[in-house]
């Protein structure tokens, strides 16, 4: 799938890569939702990564919430950076290591369902204009929102995918 450079593209992109996801999901025996990934990484099972997915939507709708507010915050909180933010993915998994795996389901769907809400209203020029918002930088508003959901979403299903051949 070519990535979206309007809107319209944006939302199917969003919603088909989530819909895709929740297939695999869906597909994976009981042991391997709730089993251990075998390969040595970050996240460890199913719910890690679906938190990782909530907590960076989580970083999308707060920072566009705030800035379209008035008030200019960076898109990754402090103290991180673009260099620093795996040690920022690392915290979230420790803030949810007693998340159960039903919350974390839960958690997700509806925070994609905040994010396409939030992106409901946008424009292809406010999404699509490079430095349409002083607040995105050199890029798009829509390089973000497309970074927090169909890019992310695809990484997420390699991992399950990954996992379930293990």
């Amino acid at each position: 799938m070519a990535r979206p450079t309007n809107k319209q593209d944006l939302i199917v992109a969003a919603n088909s890569q989530f819909d895709k996801l929740w297939k695999l999901i869906d597909s994976m025996p009981d042991e391997k939702q709730l089993g251990a990934f075998s390969f040595d990484d970050r996240d460890k099972n199913l719910r890690d990564v679906l938190i990782h997915l909530y907590e960076w939507h989580q970083l999308l709708l707060n920072w566009l919430r705030s800035n379209q507010a008035g008030n200019m915050v960076s898109f990754l909180p402090e103290p991180y950076n673009w260099k620093t933010y795996p040690q920022m993915n690392v915290e979230f998994w420790k803030k949810h290591q007693a998340t159960p795996l039903e919350e974390a389901v839960t958690l997700l769907k509806e925070s994609h369902t905040d994010v396409m809400q939030l992106i409901g209203p946008l424009t292809d020029e406010e999404l699509f204009t490079k430095k349409y918002f002083p607040w995105t930088g050199t890029t798009n508003l829509g390089s973000y929102c497309i970074s927090a959901t169909s890019s992310h979403y695809d990484w997420a299903m390699k991992k399950l995918k990954q996992h379930t051949k293990a």
